[in-house]
């Protein structure tokens, strides 16, 4: 049975090296796993109050049914001021409520941070690895994936350079390996 895996992008830039990772990751998966991109760019803000006097937006409730429907997520993600960027810290919360409907609940997860920067994205990585936490995504601790100086793995035309792709392999190996010890 083919296990549906969201790449979750935390970047909206056109030319993104996140998604150009990610792009990369999703064709690193055995045929068994159909890999979708949920968008997070169009998501309004965060307010409970929709919610609350029932004016939830129309594209908070497809994204909370897109996340539902997903086997597991794998979040892919540049770092902003040390931590997420917005646009990502926005769909954890919208798909995270109303409370007790949580839609990221008890999938399997990982993470991979990229950026131009030395650090390569640690503290989006453990601030997300925090957040994640409490949503209850059981994420895999090991290996940690960091890419930084990340346009030094990029292409001209945007594709990852193979020796990148090797350790994305890596990467995405042991997700499987965890997903499938998460699902006996």
């Amino acid at each position: 049975m083919t296990k549906k895996i969201g790449i979750i992008v935390g970047s909206t830039r056109k030319s993104s090296y996140n998604r150009s990772i990610a792009d990369s990751v999703a064709t690193l998966f055995p045929d068994k796993f159909d890999v979708v991109f949920p968008e997070i760019g169009h998501l309004e803000m965060f307010d409970q109050d929709y919610d609350d006097e029932g004016r939830t937006p129309e594209s908070w409730k497809q994204f909370r049914e897109e996340i539902k429907s997903l086997d597991g997520v794998i979040f892919v993600t540049p770092e902003h001021n040390r931590s997420v960027p917005s646009v990502l810290k926005n769909a954890l919360d919208v798909a995270s409520r109303p409370y007790g409907e949580n839609a990221w609940n008890d999938k399997p997860g990982a993470i991979i941070t990229a950026s131009p920067g030395a650090i390569s994205g640690f503290g989006a990585n453990h601030h997300l690895r925090q957040v994640i936490a409490f949503l209850n995504v059981q994420t895999m601790a090991q290996p940690e994936a960091y890419l930084g100086s990340v346009m030094n793995y990029i292409n001209e035309d945007g594709s990852v350079k193979e020796d990148t792709v090797k350790f994305l392999q890596m990467v995405v190996d042991a997700y499987v390996a965890w997903f499938e010890r998460l699902e006996k």
